[in-house]
């Protein structure tokens, strides 16, 4: 069996069109820049009945090529994409054979725009990032790594093979090589983007590693949120030695360069103390504390059915909370087994209480600051005069009101979190060698990336894409923020 090349058949016609496609646009580019400083963007012209007309000029035509040339290589890119789930395995190459693979993530992608697109005028500021072009690419890139880790994870499709294997003779191996002993063209016939320095596939093993960051960057922002808001909003409103207090803790946990403080939290040594433990049972409290003033608050004034939610709520959350934190073989194993719903692996538990602990002193500092400034308003002086509580205020007035820049920071935070994890991952720390995630993969594949740097570049490509797709969902996010 033959090696695949990158693009296969379709490369004959899809390559030069994308050669002259992507110059053009180049050139374009550059020559808009260089416009920017001779031309103005906009000339004006007076018409015979004295009104004033502008035009565009050679800098607006040149903005329009810019514009066509744009969708052009688009629609370059979807010929790839298209071609590769259209044709047999292969006839597209290794283009087109990793496109079919993500096949349903491509289905799932087009199924949530269109539908998102249809309705964005009812989905609040969500549907109000379907009319920012930067906002809808970082959503794409983001939702594709999510839906990847989704497929990979739980349905355990798109990955080729298993991310531990090992095949003899795939050592470093660079894409498109075939795997010994397979005999027809099919998906698992070959290593797609290669082999790493154990002989494992480089490509399942990426899809792999987006299902570790899935899992643990956004619900790790979560209870870092919950933990900064569940402070910060007393602190803010109260203010007083209550503020003075936990803000002196926020900042002399923000004194600690970040780095120092994750290799001090998850070394072995600081493990056996049982320390990360008794910190996962102090932190991950704060969603039972956050939804019991949450929904206290709310139904006050309706006791029968304030106890009726809160026991349920708080029951659920109470036995998810205790078996998040009862963990075997640590200081805190309490539970019996019937009721220890699930058991995180220890490396990833240490993790996830590091990413919480560091991030949250930051959100708390942004709440603190939101609540300082939004509880001077006038619709917060009008609930004080209806007699509402001040959980209530805090909750149910400032809250919502602070929940622009909130879910900004949500997005940026996922990112600092996503490459706090590569990092670790890099150095060894916290999870297992072996793991997929793509700091592991990266650090693995170093060694040799003046001579094979597939096994590194990989990774470090689909950690860049997830980290941009964040950041720029979070500038769309704020664009359409700001015009509230």
């Amino acid at each position: 069996m033959d090696p695949l090349s990158w693009t296969g058949a379709v490369g004959a016609i899809l390559n030069p069109a994308l050669l002259v496609v992507s110059g053009l646009f180049i050139v374009a580019i550059i020559l808009m820049i260089v416009l920017s400083f001779f031309a103005p963007p906009v000339t004006l012209q007076s018409n015979a009945d004295g009104t004033v007309m502008a035009q565009g000029g050679i800098f607006g035509l040149v903005e329009t090529a810019v514009r066509g040339l744009l969708f052009a290589l688009l629609a370059v890119i979807v010929a790839y994409v298209v071609s590769g789930i259209v044709l047999p395995y292969g006839d597209a190459g290794i283009i087109g054979a990793v496109n079919k693979q993500f096949t349903p993530v491509w289905i799932s992608l087009v199924v949530t725009f269109v539908v998102s697109i249809i309705y964005k005028r009812k989905l609040g500021i969500y549907g109000k990032l379907f009319d920012n072009i930067i906002g809808m690419v970082g959503f794409g890139l983001v939702m594709f790594w999510v839906f990847t880790a989704i497929y990979a994870g739980v349905f355990d499709m798109i990955a080729t093979h298993d991310p531990l294997s090992q095949v003899s003779g795939l050592k470093n191996k660079v894409p498109g090589v075939p795997v010994p002993g397979a005999d027809v063209m099919a998906p698992g016939s070959h290593y797609l983007l290669g082999g790493d320095n154990l002989a494992r596939d480089v490509f399942s093993r990426m899809i792999h590693g987006s299902w570790i960051v899935v899992q643990i960057a956004p619900l790790a922002t979560v209870f870092a949120f919950m933990v900064g808001i569940t402070l910060g909003l007393p602190a803010g409103y109260f203010g007083g030695k209550f503020d003075t207090g936990l803000s002196f803790l926020a900042n002399l946990v923000l004194a600690f360069p970040v780095i120092l403080l994750f290799y001090l939290l998850v070394t072995p040594e600081m493990v056996e103390t049982g320390i990360p433990s008794y910190m996962a049972a102090v932190l991950f409290i704060f969603p039972l504390i956050f939804a019991l003033v949450l929904l206290n608050s709310r139904y006050h004034t309706q006791p029968a059915l304030r106890t009726i939610i809160l026991a349920i709520v708080l029951g659920v959350l109470g036995v998810l909370y205790l078996s998040l934190v009862n963990q075997a073989g640590t200081v805190l194993h309490f539970l019996p087994g019937w009721l220890d719903l699930f058991d995180v692996p220890g490396g990833i538990l240490v993790v996830f209480v590091s990413v919480v602990f560091v991030n949250s002193p930051t959100i708390y500092r942004i709440v603190r600051g939101l609540a300082m400034d939004i509880k001077t308003r006038d619709y917060v002086a009008a609930a004080q005069t209806r007699g509402e509580g001040p959980w209530y205020i805090m909750l149910w007035e400032i809250l919502p009101n602070a929940r622009g820049p909130l879910i900004v920071d949500f997005c940026l935070r996922i990112g600092y979190a996503t490459i706090l994890l590569g990092t670790l991952g890099f150095f060894g720390l916290g999870l297992p060698p072996e793991s997929p995630d793509w700091g592991s993969t990266i650090n693995a594949g170093r060694g040799l990336l003046s001579i094979y740097p597939h096994p590194a570049l990989v990774p470090a490509i689909a950690l860049l894409s997830m980290v941009l797709g964040l950041n720029l969902l979070a500038d769309g996010l704020r664009e359409e923020s700001l015009k509230d």
